[in-house]
């Protein structure tokens, strides 16, 4: 059976705010539920293992509902991106949230999963904040993977929007076209996704299905 690995932030503090972050729920959940509709089984990740800290739970989500009531055990106890193999997987997906902002980019383990995967012929996916994990991701040429490709992720003008550009690290959209991506972005908050060369990145938690189904695309267009 085929398979996609999703990946989840380990970080749970939101800057110097005080408030609390985490992974994006709904951006694993939705992706994963269109994953298996599709055949395919899907596997977690965490950066650093355990349970991952969650963000983003609505009691009006029925689809983030059912995933926790049926994955709450596997999500309570993920594999540290250290202890996983690429060799195993057909994608990774990079669920967002805020938390990816801090432990995504200079997570090795994570970029080395996602390049292997890539360079085994994969989909790499990420969506929102998830696309952290692309700023350092670098392939076996040394070259980053979003070099020259269409890219999207949560916007500068989102994070100003939400308030949130002072307690965030660093400004992902900036971080990505530095990198040499070709930012493509929609309005704030509108659903958008691209694909380009087995890269498959979306806009803002709006843009966590199509992201899924372009990677199913991707995938089966190998």
């Amino acid at each position: 059976m085929p398979k996609v690995l999703i990946a989840l932030t380990s970080h749970g503090e939101l800057g110097d705010t005080g408030r609390r972050t985490g992974f994006y729920v709904p951006e694993a959940a939705h992706p994963y539920a269109l994953f298996t509709e599709a055949g395919y089984a899907v596997d977690f990740v965490s950066v650093a293992g355990g349970e991952p800290p969650r963000d983003g739970v609505k009691p009006d989500d029925t689809a983030v509902a059912e995933f926790l009531a049926e994955q709450g055990s596997r999500l309570a106890n993920t594999p540290a991106a250290g202890d996983v193999d690429p060799a195993e997987y057909d994608a990774i997906l990079f669920a967002g949230g805020h938390g990816t902002m801090w432990d995504f980019p200079d997570s090795a383990a994570l970029a080395n999963l996602a390049s292997r995967i890539y360079e085994n012929g994969g989909v790499v996916a990420a969506v929102c904040h998830g696309p952290a994990a692309l700023v350092n991701l670098t392939l076996s040429d040394g070259s980053y993977l979003v070099e020259g490709k269409e890219v999207s992720a949560f916007t500068n003008e989102e994070e100003t929007a939400v308030g949130l550009m002072d307690a965030v690290p660093f400004a992902l959209e900036t971080a990505l076209v530095e990198r040499g991506a070709k930012f493509t972005k929609a309005e704030n908050f509108a659903e958008h996704a691209v694909a380009d060369q087995r890269l498959v990145t979306g806009q803002n938690p709006a843009s966590a299905r199509k992201v899924a189904r372009l990677t199913l695309a991707q995938l089966r267009n190998r």
